[in-house]
């Protein structure tokens, strides 16, 4: 009955969103992509209004996408836990398309529309506490967020009309931010006076406007044209390949990739006919890191594993060298492939990149020390010209930007520390911003699993179980979680993804289910069954006590699987 009434609502188009917003409420969430669904479904005890600036849910996989983007993780390993995909063994990897379907079909499951208000627009957040609020009174001054007083207002715009001034007035307790990293604010490069694109008498576009573009109107705009891409992360591959397609046959013109930093690729899950998890996402492989407040025996470990781990990238390393030609175009990395992995820069090929490579329509140039724009094209750092017809800019969003855009002063300053990195305790919240949360700004191997983690997290603090620390203990926490030699990239540190992961995201192994054998009677001394296996004890997490705990099977020799 269920099944039917959600093929009734998509058949129909009648799914009904929320109407009406209260003039107060208690939970406010900004965004309607993964993070968005994920706190909605976790905060729906305190009735959630959601404010989706489009028509339309999904986030970037609906609005920042190519026709040829795809997932770059298997499906199990991008799913809520609660949905599993309707086809999660399907080894492909899942369109942009079949990823906004299973995103639209959580929702219906678990009726997330009445929460969600389309074509809102948050513009602008206010600070209720005033100016006078001291450091004593953040959080309450209790470490309990909801105390029935509203401590946020929202400035909403609705985006029916885009020449409308009307601005309607909400106020809220709490409000989670999920506006995501990625989309809408675009990161240009910086030139000199006299060589930036206005010498240019070509188009220079984003890779942000070409996905506004359709099938048709991306084909025309690179048929037969001169194209320079610039970048060489996953939206530059996808976009080069699909300049490429597009110029195949006569009068079809070369794609030249400018490429300033070098990371590894991976062409599929499988190296050397291993599955990836087993390298880098079992329990065993969680003591290559070290991890917050760990003691004296597991920080003895870690360093005992330092020379495993920098084997197991070179394993890696050799199966890519072997299976793709990154010496031959001069793509090799000099960094271990496990500095890519943990810092989430490493890309999935699609399938066919480097033979349009070999075909000659994709070519790479090296610019490590910056380029420029002339009349014609662009020039290299070493004086090379690349004549060019059309400049695609792959160069990656300003994601903190959107937030200082909307967060009022003083708070709009605390978004970033000097390392870059969002300063947030627990991944979530900021101890100097009060009754406020942010979800899906902490990169991980899989956003999806760590955006719901911490909105579970958050759900037991909005619904008392359990109260904050102190500001000062928060800050110190954060501070010693991070280390004073943070990285400057705004992902979570390498040495805690796989401890700060959901349970389900941590591919563990465990032996398939077999049938018991008949109960007989053995000898004294026979050999006990293969099947033999341990139950290990639970694994301390910092985390509070309402997460899940999984007791993990760990097969002793025999074969393997994922679960």
């Amino acid at each position: 009955m269920a099944a039917a009434q959600q093929q009734q609502q998509k058949e129909g188009g009648a799914r009904r969103t929320r109407e009406e917003v209260p003039a107060v409420g208690r939970v406010a969430i900004i965004g309607g992509g993964i993070s968005g669904l994920a706190a909605a479904k976790q905060l729906a005890a305190h009735d959630p209004v959601v404010f989706e600036a489009t028509p339309h849910i999904g986030g970037v996989w609906k609005h920042c996408a190519y026709r040829s983007t795809r997932l770059q993780t298997p499906r199990p390993d991008y799913e809520f836990s609660d949905m599993a995909w309707p086809n999660r063994d399907d080894p492909s990897f899942p369109t942009h398309v079949e990823i906004v379907d299973y995103l639209e079909d959580y929702a219906d499951r678990f009726g997330l529309w009445r929460y969600i208000a389309l074509r809102s627009k948050v513009v602008g957040v206010k600070f209720l506490g005033g100016p006078s609020a001291g450091f004593t009174e953040l959080w309450s001054g209790s470490g309990e967020p909801l105390q029935g007083k509203p401590m946020w207002e929202l400035a909403v715009s609705s985006t029916d009309d885009p020449d409308s001034d009307d601005v309607q007035l909400y106020k809220f307790e709490f409000v989670v931010m999920c506006t995501g990293k990625y989309g809408d604010v675009a990161r240009m490069p910086v030139f000199p006076p006299g060589k930036g694109p206005e010498v240019f008498k070509g188009k220079v576009m984003h890779s942000l406007d070409y996905c506004k573009l359709n099938e048709q109107e991306t084909v025309e705009l690179m048929r037969g044209k001169k194209v320079v891409v610039v970048g060489y992360k996953k939206s530059a591959i996808d976009l080069a390949l699909e300049c490429a397609e597009a110029n195949q046959g006569e009068g079809g013109q070369p794609c030249t990739m400018l490429v300033r930093t070098l990371h590894w690729v991976v062409p599929s899950y499988s190296i050397w006919g291993l599955p990836f998890f087993l390298f880098y996402s079992t329990r065993f492989s969680q003591l290559f890191y070290e991890r917050p407040n760990q003691g004296i025996f597991r920080s003895l470990l870690c360093r005992l594993m330092t020379p495993l781990k920098a084997g197991v990238s070179k394993f890696i390393e050799s199966y890519l060298s072997w299976k793709l030609p990154l010496s031959r175009y001069g793509l090799r990395p000099d960094h271990p492939f496990v500095e890519d992995y943990a810092s989430c820069q490493m890309a999935i090929l699609p399938d066919g990149f480097f033979d349009m490579a070999d075909r000659d329509l994709i070519r790479f140039r090296r610019s490590a020390g910056g380029w420029c724009f002339s009349e014609n094209g662009v020039v290299l750092d070493d004086g090379t010209h690349v004549d060019a017809d059309l400049v695609f800019l792959a160069t990656g969003f300003e994601g903190k930007d959107k937030l200082r855009s909307v967060l009022p002063e003083p708070f709009r300053g605390l978004v970033v520390n000097k390392s870059s990195m969002m300063p947030l305790y627990r991944g979530t919240i900021h101890p100097l911003i009060p009754n406020m949360a942010f979800v899906g700004y902490v990169e991980s191997v899989s956003n999806l699993h760590t955006s719901e983690l911490k909105c579970r997290w958050l759900a037991g603090l909005l619904g008392g179980r359990f109260a904050l620390p102190a500001v000062e203990d928060m800050g110190e926490a954060r501070q010693q979680q991070d280390g004073d030699d943070a990285a400057d990239d705004a992902v979570l540190p390498p040495a805690l993804h796989l401890h700060l992961q959901h349970p389900r995201q941590r591919r563990h192994v465990r032996r398939p289910r077999l049938p018991r054998p008949p109960q007989v009677q053995l000898p004294r001394r026979a050999l006990r069954p293969p099947t033999t296996t341990r139950t290990t004890r639970k694994s301390s997490q910092s985390w509070p006590s309402i997460l899940p705990v999984h007791r993990i099977k760990i097969p002793l020799i025999q074969s393997y699987k994922m679960i």
